[in-house]
Formats: structure tokens, sequence, C-alpha cells
């Protein structure tokens, strides 16, 4: 079998089923040169239908020679084994540690037969490299050699770096039964660029011989050995050697990296890839592109609200959106009619997401804030993006994994707020997301303002006292998004009840002067779906006026 043709090999349906229902979620990168302020940017968005959305913290410690870590694994809670603690661990947040290095990551699908069965899984290795690695660079030494010495656990990931200089994209696997260990690339991604990953192997060929380019010295010769490649070592590709590259890799995974190029590379430079996303042929999507402007971090978190507008995948336009135009698609992502397997698509924002965030890397602000992390939780589209700093000593309330749970509502938890904003706007979307976007971006913009005049008064303020100011401004505006989310969940909640609209005037739902409510707007449904009633019923619910001469 040709290599074009392995990589493009539809393996059983179930197979595909999976690659497409799988847990699943999208890193977003933007180096410094590409960026309006010169940050290093990355997202990430932990899709789940299992996780509850909050805020990890670990607080910077000393131990004593002779202390263990427990390796406990991210997705099923279980231990898998202790390793050997380093004298002293970094403070983190989140996926950031108090340095301004931040981890995101998006796990794809391996060979089956590669599959780790060593100690050290993905979440492992995010979050013992945070505590124990200051820059980029170091994080890959740490990260691949821990799953050399103590064995990698888990499939195939690709794992963004960043720190306030550079960013990287690592990808490992493991090697299954032949060796503990694992096989690996990491490419450093060029200053002015853009990348980015979504559940599938996106290093194709490498150079062998350049600095920006770090590899396991077995990448190939491991390859060799298992029959996955038999060319020159120029040839080499890691993606086609390691990973499946199925229908569900690329429509349901390469094609959210190709939205995020299509929107920010030159207009129609991404047109070429779409036979690429959509059947496997062509050349595959490159790497990394140059964008036409430079981005904000504003930028990302609307991006990480993607689904496809604009492009011949736009959700919105197809009958599956209903009659209110929703973006979104209830699992399983396949389906089969008549033997035919048909899909839905899957966008970048998505309803299942735990968490998301955008972080913000930048050593020309204050120590205490050269890391700030955007975070959100729940569905990206519909969340507020909060600032967590690299100096964080606590988290506040509403983001507390203490508060609330996946099975325990509560109205002091922001992800539950949230959710009770979002899965009403699901049912009605193009008529609620209107009043959603109303509140969501004058949080977002009031933050942002507020946040460049705390930043212009603490400028020459010391750590300390930068620290808890910016403390409190976190506690502050989260207590605050969390308080007018729930505003609007109760707003939505009266303003569309019954599948009415209430009428309003100035701020206040509408009342005739005998204090009684108005005749609400019956907002009905799109025409789409009304032709589409018309051509499954024909005739049958045609109004005909009687004739009684």
């Amino acid at each position: 079998m040709s290599m074009h043709k392995h990589c493009f090999y539809i393996f059983s349906l179930i197979v595909a089923a999976l690659s497409f229902d799988a847990d699943a979620c999208t890193s977003l990168i933007a180096a410094p040169g590409a960026t309006a302020d010169g940050s290093a940017m990355i997202t990430y968005a932990a899709d789940s239908h299992t996780l509850y959305g909050a805020l990890y913290k670990q607080d910077a410690a000393d131990h004593p020679e002779g202390a263990m870590r427990k390796i406990v694994e991210w997705d099923t809670n279980k231990v898998l084994g202790e390793i050997p603690e380093v004298p002293h661990t970094y403070a983190t947040i989140g996926n950031m540690n108090e340095h301004g290095l931040a981890i995101g990551e998006s796990t794809w699908m391996c060979r089956p037969e590669l599959e780790g069965s060593g100690m050290i899984d993905y979440g492992s290795l995010i979050y013992i490299t945070l505590q124990r690695a200051c820059t980029a660079r170091e994080a890959i030494d740490v990260m691949t050699g821990l799953a050399n010495e103590y064995g990698y656990a888990s499939g195939g990931e690709s794992f963004s770096i960043a720190d306030p200089s550079e960013v990287w994209i690592l990808e490992l696997t493991g090697k299954g039964k032949a060796d503990k260990g694992a096989v690996w690339v990491a490419r450093r991604v060029p200053d002015g660029y853009i990348s980015g990953h979504a559940n599938h192997s996106r290093i194709h060929k490498f150079p062998l011989n350049d600095p920006n380019t770090i590899y396991s010295p077995d990448v190939i010769s491991f390859a060799r050995s298992q029959g996955y490649f038999s060319g020159k070592d120029k040839d080499f590709d890691f993606s086609f050697a390691y990973a499946i590259t199925d229908a569900g890799a690329l429509r349901g995974c390469d094609a959210r990296v190709w939205a995020y190029f299509n929107r920010y590379a030159q207009a129609g430079a991404m047109d070429k890839y779409i036979p690429w996303i959509m059947e496997g042929k062509g050349e595959p999507m490159p790497i990394w592109v140059k964008p036409e402007k430079k981005l904000s971090a504003d930028d990302l978190k609307w991006m990480m609200r993607d689904h496809f507008e604009g492009t011949h995948l736009d959700m919105t336009k197809d009958i599956g959106a209903g009659p209110f135009d929703c973006p979104y698609r209830w699992r399983p992502m396949e389906y089969e009619i008549d033997g035919v397997v048909y899909t839905h698509e899957r966008a970048i924002a998505t309803q299942q997401t735990g968490f998301s965030f955008v972080a913000d890397l930048n050593s020309n602000r204050h120590d205490a804030m050269k890391g700030i992390l955007w975070f959100g939780v729940d569905d990206a589209n519909t969340c507020v993006y909060v600032p967590v700093f690299n100096s964080a000593t606590a988290v506040p309330h509403a983001l507390d994994e203490k508060t609330a749970d996946l099975y325990t509502l509560s109205w002091d938890a922001m992800f539950w707020v949230n959710n009770y904003v979002a899965n009403q706007a699901y049912n009605r979307y193009s008529q609620m997301i209107p009043d959603i976007r109303r509140v969501q971006s004058t949080l977002e913009s009031d933050i942002a303002k507020t946040l460049d005049t705390t930043a212009s008064a603490l400028a020459d303020k010391g750590y300390g006292e930068a620290q808890a100011a910016l403390n409190a401004f976190t506690d502050y505006w989260t207590q605050k998004a969390t308080a007018d989310y729930k505003a609007l969940g109760d707003y939505l909640f009266v303003k569309y009840l019954d599948g009415n609209i209430k009428k309003e005037r100035d701020g206040k739902f509408a009342r005739n002067p005998e204090g009684m409510p108005e005749q609400p707007v019956f907002g009905g449904y799109n025409e789409r779906y009304f032709r589409s009633i018309v051509n499954e019923t024909g005739d049958r619910l045609k109004v005909v006026e009687p004739n009684l001469k």
C-alpha cells in the first residue's frame, strides 16, 4: 500500500466513530511576532462529556530527600505508581506556572499497538512539568525525560508549550509492548507565524539538522523496525508513520485548524487544502502559516468560539441547525442512512467543554502578570474569559473545584451558571445569542479596560503588592461575571418563556398603561425549516379555504 493510501485508509465504522466521539481538545498558537504586543499565545479547550470546569492550583513547595509523588491518571483518577519528587516544585494555576510557562494538549489516535504501557499519562506530563520547568525548552526536556524513564501511559499526544519568548509543538506517542518509552518530535513555531493542533498529529516531514527541531534518537529507526516506514530519512513523516489518518482525523480534527488558518491567513490561501480535510486528497496542511494581521488575545478568544461560520462547513446553514440556526449537534457524530455513513461537523466551540483558556505570555509586563491565563468554563462560545495571573495565590470560589461538581448544581459555581445560559440558547440560538453577546461582550470589554488601567498603576509596585492587587482583580471579576450571568439566565428564561418573546421598553419588559404585560412577539421559525416541513408533508398542512357557495 502506498504512503498516501495508507494515510487515508478508512478503518471500520467502529474505529471511525471512535475518532469522532472520543473526548477531544483544540489548541491554537500565535508565536511572538504574530501578535500585536509581541506576546506568545496558546489556547486550549478541555472538551469532555464528563469533565467539570474548574481552576486547579498547586502551591510551590520544598520536598525532603526521598519524598515520592503519586502519579494519578488525569482521565480516570487511577493511581499508576510513584516517582521521586524533586527538591523544589513551582506554583501552578490551571495550565500555567509562576514563571509564565503554559502547556495545552490534544490527544490523537496512534496505531493501536503503540498505546503506552508505562506510568506517566499525558495529564501527569503536563502538571508535573509545570511544577519542574521554567521555560518551554526545559519543559520539553522534562516531559520527554519522564516518558523515557518511567514509561508513557497514554496514546498519541500533541502539546503546545509556551513561555514569553517562544512556542513549541511536541508530538509524542508510546511504543506499546515494544518498549516502555516514547518516540517524539518537537518543533519551535517561527516568530510571526500561527499554528495549531486538534486531535490529529500535525508534524509531517521535519528538518533533521535544525536547532529549532528536536526529536528522539530513534524516532525514525523505531518506525523502520515496526514496518511503518522504509524510505530515506529525509522523507520520514512522523504523522503518517505513527498516527491514524482517517476521515475523523481530517474532517473532524484538521478541519478545526484549517478554520483558524483560513480566518487569518491570506484570503483564499487555505482553499487548496479543502480536498485534504474533506477527502484526504492533495498535500497535508502546513504546520504553520503567516497571518495577514497581528493577533490579540481577543482574536484568539473569538476563534475559540468558532463554528466554521462563513465557510463551506458553516454549521448554521444546513437543516441540522434546526429552526433557530443552531451551530451545535448532539452526539453521536456519525449516523447511517440507507447504508451510507454521514457525519456532523466538529467545530472548535462545542457544548461539552469543561474549561478553556487563552494563555497570553509577555515578559514586558510586570513579573506578577507576565503570564495571563484568560480562563473560561463550559462552552467557549458563551463563556466569559476572566484573567488569572501567574502570581495567583488563590482560586476564586466560583472556579474552585470544591464548590460543585458535574452532578451537584450550585449557583455559586461559574460552570453551572454558564451552563444555565448556554443550554437555554441551544434550543433557540438565533433568538437568544444577541442577548448573550451583549452581556458577554460588555463584561469582557470592561475587564480588558480595567486591566489596562490596573497594569499601568502596578508598573512601579513591588511583586507582593502587585500580586495582592491581581488576586483581588481576578476574584472581583469572577464574582461579577458569575452574578451577571445568573441574572442573564433568569432574564432569558423570562423573556423567552413558552416560545414567546417578551417586548421591552426602557430596559424593562413592556406593560400597557394598566400594568398588564403587552402582547409578546411570536418569533416563529426560519424559512428553511418551514420549507423542510412542506417538502416532507406535501399538501397535508396546506391551508385550503372552504368553498361554501
